[in-house]
């Protein structure tokens, strides 16, 4: 009876051994990897912030700034969690066959949407249009709303949102209208055979000239740009701020119209004249 209570104390004493030791080797461990998780995560907090300070600094685009930081931020904590696992003892190559296929099958799975984020980092960093900017793009045009990684929205100038993918954006032309600081406006005037070309053109001119928002420089031309079927085309080229373009159009159009009736000027009408011969019976 005393031996098996004797050969009880020492299996009890070999597994309490056994417990104390497993627990120092790997309690010491586990601590070591959640001092590496910890600390890893409030310094790559530290990182991003720091980055994006610098990046606010050297007034990068915010969109940007939040798309670094988001993945720098996220490769950090990638990094931290591999040294915590490592320091268990773990081999971490393993993981990281893991998380390079899982990362392929994922961008596999997710090209489009992978390809509008790289469309979107494009835009930011070539800044073809920013937002406020009026543009024509997949044959739609509007005010440029809002930008994020995926989409860009537009707003038509009856108030309607398109939302468009960075990826098909950034495939075709862009055109910017207010990418510039003056934009010239193309106008064309018809007056008849029969009126005064000269005195038509000065009346224009002398419009585009004392017009407060037209520039002075460069200078507004004015020039015979065509003979119609039924009337001749007179050209005008004012330059004025972008952001006025659409209310100096319309002035512009309303003052040459009330010359053109001061001066009898007539604006033609398309017409056919018809001559009736009168035949033989």
């Amino acid at each position: 009876m005393l031996q098996k209570i004797e050969h009880v104390e020492d299996k009890v004493t070999h597994y309490t051994d056994l417990v104390l030791g497993y627990a120092t080797e790997y309690g010491i461990k586990i601590v070591g990897a959640l001092l590496i998780f910890i600390i890893g995560k409030w310094v790559s907090r530290k990182i991003v912030i720091l980055i994006r300070k610098a990046m606010e600094r050297a007034h990068v685009d915010p969109t940007l700034i939040s798309f670094a930081s988001n993945a720098i931020y996220v490769a950090l904590v990638v990094f931290v969690v591999i040294a915590a696992i490592s320091n268990l003892g773990v081999e971490t190559t393993s993981f990281v066959a893991i998380f390079g296929a899982a990362g392929l099958a994922i961008g596999l799975a997710l090209k489009d949407t992978l390809s509008n984020v790289g469309a979107a980092v494009l835009i930011i960093f070539f800044r073809p249009f920013k937002v406020g900017d009026f543009i024509e793009v997949s044959n739609v045009m509007g005010t440029v709303k809002s930008m994020n990684l995926f989409s860009t929205t537009l707003t038509t100038a009856d108030n309607r949102s398109i939302i468009i993918p960075n990826g098909t954006l950034i495939g075709g032309n862009i055109i910017n209208y207010t990418g510039n600081e003056t934009r010239r406006i193309d106008m064309i005037f018809d007056i008849d055979y029969k009126d005064d070309l000269k005195v038509a053109k000065e009346v224009i001119l002398k419009i585009l000239n004392e017009h407060p928002g037209v520039l002075k420089e460069p200078a507004s031309t004015v020039m015979v740009g065509a003979l119609g079927d039924n009337s001749v085309q007179i050209y005008a080229r004012p330059w004025v701020k972008t952001d006025l373009y659409w209310d100096m159009k319309f002035e512009i159009t309303e003052l040459v119209k009330l010359g053109f009736d001061d001066h009898n000027i007539s604006i033609p009408f398309p017409q056919m004249d018809l001559h009736v011969r009168k035949g033989e019976l």
